[in-house]
């Protein structure tokens, strides 16, 4: 049974942190390459539930988290009430003070305006201030994709009744757009990470049901629960390996710095 998919306009924060946690497991590495020191200022941009912000506070820096998802954010204030958490888009946050550094795990994929994220998140830092993220890269979840459009085309849906929720950069791309956003970009990264799913029992049925309510819901509601099941069907055959359920991950890293004008 696929769980309920009835509140597309927010994430089930509770689904994330029992079944999705891998995300946050994977954000170590990203945390070392943002290198925050003691009493430094750090925007946390699309904190979720809080795990990694409250990460970075344990190394001594003063974190605000921000995410546009009231459930998340709920989520985080009632784990870590004396961290400041924000209900804002990225495209929307200002801040009169400047921060030192931005960190951003697995949230910029979901921004649809790079451009504006990247301008924001500029006009927030001091010069020469950090910019570190890891979002989904070009060819992201493509078979896990795949297998959605060949269930809408099976069952006679539309493509054009698809809201694509996700911005999969290719690094060239997303070099330039920190460019000329006022950043010089100090490291950037495209790579393959084939992720196991195993706090998910219904594997790639649990992956569709957390991040695919988006790309779903032009879909009549009767059909939802039909598509998940037949695309999981499908994504079987490729992402079924020994018993365990993986993710086809592509991800971007980087590492930018705000030009000193």
């Amino acid at each position: 049974m696929v769980g309920d998919m009835s509140d597309l306009n927010h994430w089930n924060a509770g689904l994330y942190d029992r079944s999705f946690s891998y995300i946050q497991d994977m954000a170590v590495e990203l945390i070392e390459l943002l290198e925050p020191r003691n009493g430094e200022k750090i925007l946390d941009l699309g904190c979720g539930t809080g795990a990694m912000t409250n990460n970075i506070v344990q190394r001594g820096a003063l974190v605000d988290g921000i995410d546009n998802d009231s459930a998340m954010i709920n989520l985080a204030r009632k784990r870590y009430p004396k961290i400041k958490f924000l209900c804002i888009s990225g495209t929307d946050f200002s801040s009169n003070s400047q921060y030192d550094a931005v960190f951003s795990n697995a949230a910029l994929h979901w921004m649809k305006q790079p451009a504006i994220v990247i301008d924001r998140m500029s006009n927030v830092l001091r010069p020469g201030g950090r910019f570190v993220g890891e979002m989904g890269g070009s060819g992201n979840v493509q078979i896990l994709i795949k297998c959605l459009l060949q269930t809408l085309e099976e069952m006679g849906l539309s493509r054009d009744k698809i809201n694509c929720p996700w911005y999969f950069p290719h690094p060239d791309e997303y070099a330039k757009l920190l460019e000329e956003g006022g950043f010089r970009v100090k490291y950037i990264q495209h790579f393959s990470r084939l992720t196991p799913l195993d706090d998910c029992p219904n594997g790639a049925a649990d992956w569709y049901n957390m991040f695919a309510g988006k790309f779903l819901e032009n879909i009549e509601l009767e059909n939802r629960d039909v598509v998940i099941k037949r695309a999981t069907r499908l994504a079987k055959n490729s992402l079924f390996k020994d018993g365990r359920w993986f993710a086809d991950y592509k991800r971007l890293r980087f590492k930018a710095l705000r030009r000193e004008f």
